[in-house]
């Protein structure tokens, strides 16, 4: 690993007057050493950086930084200038200038050498022996921690001589937890909490920090976080996890105040402490609230953020599909043609109540596309995607682009709220950007967009994939259906999971779905079934490949499989993937297959056996599930029992048993 700085990276008489140029200057030496591939690419980088909050610190200090694509390793560039340049601190221009240059995927090694750096930043000896240095090589040295002084904790002692004079009344110290987070997790991240720290132990405060840097973090212990009498969040991206602290006394602000003011961010919490103030409890964060995640790739993102609007769509398709399941249930399958409720005085009891149902489950699934939009746009730019979120759902909708339209009314909806987003506002006029100009304004465009530019043609993509699945038959069926099973026991309610079954609902979400589109629900859910089946078939037949924990979940599993919950199968393909998962799989596209070989049909999108009245070949179809569980099964059984065996001290004396059926021994 090479130096992170050198003497070649050390300007000490810097001339540049901006902080454009400075970072310019810096970067040039980066660009020379090979440590920067693309110099212009790399300071827009910088600039977007900057762009966020300014960098500059009390002290004289300047830390331009960033994530770059065009680093190839991380590195630090020193310069000091003897006039200064202005980094927007609030006490002046900068003389000691830190210009960090971090890879996307820099590892964390590196970035823990970032992270020590920003936090000796705050030590007035190291930043006074860089003023004094004469050569590039010893601030080289300096900067990277040889020779540097130790923190003089003597000022500290001297002003908490009792060790203990602001604690608690009963005499126990008081006790703050933070959390420091900032959107690059490389320097303000680390200074802020060094700047906690040191103000904790001059107010004799016992102050632990968990930073969520780029480096990774240690999670504060619940102990911790319990016995605390306080909580700071210093942060300028979402805290994860946030619910941990809901009950606590809580200072929330930006990850600059705690490195210009950490006192007062103490004062504050001791304050609310005294008072009784408490934050509010609140849920465990939802995937919305997770998926900005600082330093992930676009398409990690892209991933989450349309995880996160299936997600809450998923709800209304259960409630939705099942109340139409149940009005078919009571009604028949003419119940589609009723007339209206509020005519139900010409029907009977039973036929009201199945119109009831039917309609009441229509315009639950009238919300489907709306809500997968408007959840898709609130992941990538929180709430002010909604708005234009759930229009352009419904205009998606109204021309007939359906699912396919969602997705990018979604997605649209989120890009055009981040792009308003970033041009710069008067600050007369922040106050009503969220509830007025940016809803106004998003909507309008997005609607424009959906209505003119780009609904029709999805529309007619959409149209042409029903006609083409509509006349599927024969072996091109069979391979969907073994397709679709293939995805539905792949990850088990992940992502590739969620795909297959928001295509197959999306196909019966409509007032009179297709026979193809409701012979590929059949599929999705048929497959779907197989793996919790399979996984509680193979603990019962053969335990001893299994042990003590697992059999328990077995037993679980055959109610999760029977209601179409595939999670079921998830605690034996995380403990036992290269031989479950595989498995599952060949279980789930055979299952798949049949299904659509049989030609069995289903309006309802969940349910398992329990919406099997409602299945058309239901005989038929409950031999592609069987047949399935029976093929994962066997699968499982052989694969397990090639491996060595260990006893398991609670397996039944009948089940402690190799592959060959010989007993195991010790």
């Amino acid at each position: 690993m090479n130096e992170l700085i050198t003497a070649e990276l050390v300007d000490l008489d810097l001339s540049a007057g901006t902080k454009e140029a400075a970072a310019r200057a810096l970067a040039e030496r980066m660009a020379a050493w090979g440590r920067v591939t693309d110099l212009d690419g790399f300071l827009a980088d910088v600039a977007a950086r900057e762009a966020q909050t300014p960098t500059g610190l009390d002290g004289g200090i300047g830390i331009p930084h960033c994530r770059s694509a065009h680093v190839t390793e991380p590195t630090l560039a020193f310069g000091r200038s003897a006039r200064g340049v202005d980094f927007g601190a609030a006490d002046g221009p900068a003389d000691l200038i830190f210009l960090i240059a971090a890879p996307a995927g820099a590892d964390d090694a590196h970035l823990t050498i970032l992270a020590s750096l920003a936090r000796q930043l705050m030590n007035t000896e190291f930043t006074d022996a860089l003023r004094e240095v004469r050569d590039a090589g010893t601030a080289a040295a300096l900067i990277r921690g040889e020779d540097i002084p130790a923190p003089d904790t003597s000022e500290v002692m001297a002003g908490n001589p009792a060790g203990n004079p602001a604690g608690n009344p009963d005499g126990s110290p008081f006790r703050i937890v933070a959390v420091t987070s900032c959107p690059t997790g490389i320097a303000h991240t680390y200074l802020a909490a060094e700047a906690l720290e040191r103000a904790g132990r001059e107010a004799g405060v016992e102050l632990t920090v968990e930073t969520q840097g780029s480096a990774g973090f240690t999670r504060l212990g619940p102990g911790v976080i319990e016995a605390a009498d306080a909580v700071v969040l210093a942060h300028d991206v979402p805290v994860r996890d946030k619910a941990r602290f809901a009950g606590k006394p809580t200072v929330d602000t930006g990850v600059r105040a705690a490195v210009s003011r950490p006192g007062a961010l103490i004062a504050e919490a001791r304050e609310k402490a005294a008072r009784g103030e408490v934050t509010a409890g609140s849920p465990e964060s939802t995937p919305v609230e997770r998926a900005g995640s600082p330093g992930a790739g676009y398409g990690t993102k892209l991933r989450t953020w349309l995880m996160s609007g299936v997600s809450y769509m998923v709800p209304f398709v259960a409630a939705g599909g099942l109340l139409i399941a149940l009005g078919f249930a009571i009604g028949g399958y003419e119940v589609d043609k009723a007339p209206s409720v509020m005519d139900h005085f010409a029907w009977s009891q039973a036929d009201s109540w199945a119109a009831l149902l039917f309609q009441i489950g229509g315009v639950a699934f009238g919300f489907l596309v709306p809500v997968l939009a408007g959840y898709l746009a609130y992941g990538m730019a929180d709430r002010p995607g909604l708005v234009p979120g759930f229009v352009g759902g419904a205009i998606a909708l109204t021309v007939n682009a359906g699912f396919l339209g969602g997705l990018a009314a979604g997605l649209l909806s989120g890009a055009v709220v981040l792009a308003i987003q970033r041009v710069p506002i008067p600050a007369v006029l922040r106050g009503i950007m969220p509830v007025v100009v940016i809803p106004l304004i998003s909507a309008a465009l997005v609607g424009f967009l959906m209505f003119v530019v780009i609904g029709k043609p999805i529309a007619s993509a959409q149209q042409a994939m029903t006609d083409w699945l509509g006349g599927l038959s024969g072996s091109h069926a069979i391979l969907l259906g073994a397709l679709l099973g293939l995805m539905m026991c792949f990850d088990l309610g992940g992502p590739v999971n969620k795909v297959a079954y928001t295509f197959a609902t999306a196909g019966i979400a409509v007032s009179d779905p297709s026979d193809s589109a409701m012979r590929i629900m059949a599929a999705v859910m048929a497959a779907g079934m197989v793996p919790p089946l399979a996984m509680a078939l193979a603990t019962t037949v053969r335990g001893g490949l299994f042990d003590a924990a697992e059999r328990e979940n077995g037993k679980a599993a055959w109610v999760l499989g029977a209601s179409f919950i595939s999670e079921g199968a998830i605690p034996f393909a995380a403990a036992d993937p290269l031989r479950v998962i595989p498995a599952s799989m060949a279980g789930g596209a055979f299952t798949g297959a049949l299904s659509m070989a049989f030609d069995a049909t289903l309006r309802a999108p969940h349910g398992g056996i329990f919406v099997v009245p409602l299945i058309g070949s239901p005989l038929l179809y409950l031999v592609a599930v069987a047949a399935g569980v029976c093929l994962t099964t066997a699968l499982v059984v052989l694969l397990k029992g090639r491996r060595k065996p260990a006893t398991d001290p609670d397996a039944a004396p009948d089940q402690a048993t190799t592959a060959s059926g010989q007993p195991v021994t010790a």
